[in-house]
């Protein structure tokens, strides 16, 4: 490492990866507090889409925004920004805020901020100008908002970020996958703060008619809220989610030198790759169980220390019974003492956004002691020697004070996350 601020106690160890400001926009909550209050409740943001173009498609649900971002953002902004990249920034904006608005040195601050389609809706809307109009119509503007890294270039830009820029194409798991570029960054010691997260807007006719072609989403038009059913019986597809989740992570020491509150560490991550097949999952959960052993290994954490895990567990039949094997592989008998929830029951997936969703939704886990419930099990099937935390709320044991967010992606892409509560954390 060079030039580290090392405050493990130890010279040659990496700085330890603190979270001290949270920022989300879901289908249940247009910020954490309303989202966490809603994921605790066991509210569904699930609903019809409202939009006419849905009426023509198989699949006519989704997991809206509870709010529209616009709302939050001046004229200009909602002028210049595609949908993904609004959602980043009001994420961003509110991390910033609950972190107390740090002011570290602009050369020791990156970003790091995914997606996994960036700003497609701006990219097939100035299609249909150019088909209609011609090109003297398209918008100058149509490439920076389609752009992959558009939401972390913007972010850079309006928070003074210069070290580095991060927007890993991570399908599904990009969000996580951010989080952890967050970690290995300022583990080198060149940075001390990190926003990082992910966003996503992929409810648009194209997306929901791709993914029905593949049957890959639920058909439940007629009762929404109980379409997503992760690890039931009766579970037929994921529900395509839209959104965003951004945190705010710095070295320990740089939180403690300004006298930050700290939510939690984000202690280690893994990743894998199944090298299996484009969209199917591995179905012995070998390749996830791989990441979450790497998970664990680089918090320097033991199966026995982890008391919960936020599961990607979308619904799909083979994605929930892999991921339930690879949970047992990889932490053995401690397994059945761990909660395990899946959040998307209640946001649907939201893609790229939903890792970071779901850290931020782990992280208060750890720090309220409170385990959200996962909706719509009924019939168990497929998570076996898990313990499935349903109905309502649970509280969590105060020790152990380890916790897992998984994610996991077209292409065989894992990555799981390992966070550590808080001493000073409640519960």
């Amino acid at each position: 490492m060079t030039g580290g601020t090392g405050d493990t106690g130890a010279a040659d160890a990496p700085p330890r990866v603190v979270v001290t400001g949270l920022g989300a926009s879901t289908p249940v909550g247009g910020d954490v507090a309303t989202s966490w209050a809603a994921l605790t409740a066991g509210r569904s943001g699930v609903r019809k889409i409202s939009t006419a173009w849905a009426d023509e498609l198989p699949v006519r649900i989704a997991g809206v925004a509870a709010e529209e971002p616009a709302e939050r953002l001046a004229p200009f902004e909602v002028r210049r920004l595609d949908r993904v990249q609004q959602f980043a920034l009001t994420a961003a904006r509110e991390a910033w805020a609950d972190a107390g608005s740090p002011q570290p040195q602009p050369e020791r601050f990156a970003v790091a901020v995914a997606s996994g389609g960036g700003g497609l809706q701006a990219l097939l809307h100035e299609y249909d100008v150019l088909r209609e109009s011609g090109w003297q119509r398209v918008s100058p503007l149509t490439l920076p908002r389609y752009m992959a890294n558009g939401s972390a270039a913007w972010l850079s830009i309006e928070f003074g970020a210069t070290a580095e820029l991060h927007a890993p194409a991570s399908a599904c798991a990009s969000g996580a996958d951010a989080l952890a570029r967050g970690v290995e960054l300022i583990r080198t010691g060149r940075v001390d703060v990190v926003l990082a997260g992910g966003a996503e807007a992929m409810i648009h006719p194209v997306v929901v008619a791709g993914f029905a072609a593949m049957r890959a989403l639920s058909r439940r038009n007629d009762d929404p809220e109980r379409a997503c059913r992760p690890f039931d019986a009766t579970r037929d597809g994921f529900v395509l989610g839209e959104g965003a989740g951004v945190l705010v992570l710095e070295s320990a020491e740089h939180a403690e030198r300004r006298g930050a509150r700290v939510y939690g560490e984000l202690a280690g991550f893994g990743r894998s790759a199944d090298a299996f097949h484009i969209a199917n999952p591995e179905p012995t959960g070998a390749g996830t169980a791989v990441a979450v052993a790497r998970a664990l290994a680089d918090a320097g954490m033991d199966p026995a220390d982890v008391a919960h895990v936020n599961a990607h567990a979308t619904g799909t039949p083979q994605g929930d019974a892999a991921e339930s094997a690879a949970l047992r592989s990889a932490l053995g008998p401690a397994a059945e003492f761990v909660s395990v929830t899946s959040t998307k029951s209640m946001t649907g997936h939201l893609l790229g956004a939903g890792g970071a969703v779901e850290a931020v939704a782990t992280v208060l886990t750890l720090h309220h002691g409170v385990v959200p419930p996962t909706l719509n099990l009924e019939t168990p099937e497929g998570a076996a020697g898990l313990d499935v935390v349903r109905g309502a709320a649970r509280e969590l044991p105060r020790r152990p004070a380890g916790a897992l967010s998984n994610s996991f992606a077209f292409g065989g892409q894992n990555v799981s996350l390992a966070f550590r509560r808080s001493a000073s954390a409640a519960g």
